[in-house]
């Protein structure tokens, strides 16, 4: 879809559309203007930041929120070449705080997200504030695969850019608003298929749990009460492996947390905003 068409959907948003640079790649945010030591909300494989719009409006409370394009999605630049490990992501988050000036922000990721936020959590703890960690798939070497294929990833990137309906997109996502499944037939066209293709390899190469015990609190980990992505042992092993997270169970939500629970999502994010996750 044209770039013009793209940035009519961000006209209407509370948020500048900001481009920074960072490493020679240029990535683009959305600013909620707000106080306090601000929120970076990281979003998943095929989430560009405007997708995450309608939480953030929900959620805000007068905080600063910065949502990113990862590199290869939405208004980002992609790397040349390759760049679509967990560290690479990481590094990404540490320019973006620097370049916006933001102070130790909370870190709010979903899925990929939330492995990205571990991560950079433990690669740069200088600039970490709390970190909410929603949904991370727990696949990994040795682990049951990722629920979601490499190859149906590719036809809905595929759907896309032949001109997905919602109705295409409802049968992905059966528990979405229109207005959401809307968004997404134009916005999904935004991700690269390499890094859709190489994030979801990292999902199989890479495991959660080599950082997430050494990340410190203020930390939590979110999880749909019916996700096939954190599994009951799978948030078992989450507690067991990092006693200091606070762990939070969304009922009557899938891996979408969000879009399939709204008030639940909601609710337990403000709570953990208002508590210790919003304090120095």
């Amino acid at each position: 879809m044209p770039g013009e068409a793209l940035r009519a959907d961000l006209a209407g948003l509370e948020a500048e559309s900001r481009t920074v640079d960072v490493g020679g790649l240029a990535l683009h945010v959305l600013d909620y203007p707000g106080e306090g030591r601000g929120v970076v909300v990281l979003p998943g494989i095929t989430s560009p930041a405007i997708t995450w719009d309608f939480v953030v409006r929900a959620i805000r409370g007068g905080r600063r929120f910065v949502v990113p394009d990862l590199r290869g999605r939405g208004l980002s630049e992609a790397p040349d070449e390759g760049g679509y490990a967990l560290g690479d992501y990481a590094d990404d988050v540490a320019g973006l705080i620097r370049g916006l000036g933001l102070e130790r922000p909370t870190l709010l990721g979903h899925s990929m997200g939330a492995r990205i936020a571990t991560t950079f959590a433990v690669r740069h703890p200088e600039l970490r504030g709390p970190v909410i960690a929603v949904d991370p798939p727990l696949s990994g070497p040795g682990r049951a695969p990722y629920p979601i294929t490499r190859e149906s990833f590719l036809g809905q990137l595929e759907q896309a850019h032949a001109g997905t309906t919602v109705e295409e997109l409802r049968s992905h996502y059966p528990r979405w608003p229109d207005r959401e499944l809307d968004l997404r037939t134009r916005w999904l066209v935004t991700c690269s298929e390499e890094a859709v293709a190489e994030s979801h390899r990292g999902f199989h190469e890479e495991d959660f749990f080599d950082d997430w015990p050494q990340v410190a609190a203020p930390v939590a980990f979110v999880y749909g009460g019916d996700s096939p992505m954190v599994t009951a042992e799978g948030a078992a092993e989450a507690a067991e492996r990092n006693p200091a997270a606070q762990l939070v169970c969304v009922p009557a939500a899938g891996h979408m947390i969000p879009w399939d629970n709204f008030d639940g999502f909601r609710d337990a994010v403000t709570t953990l905003l208002a508590g210790e996750f919003d304090s120095e």
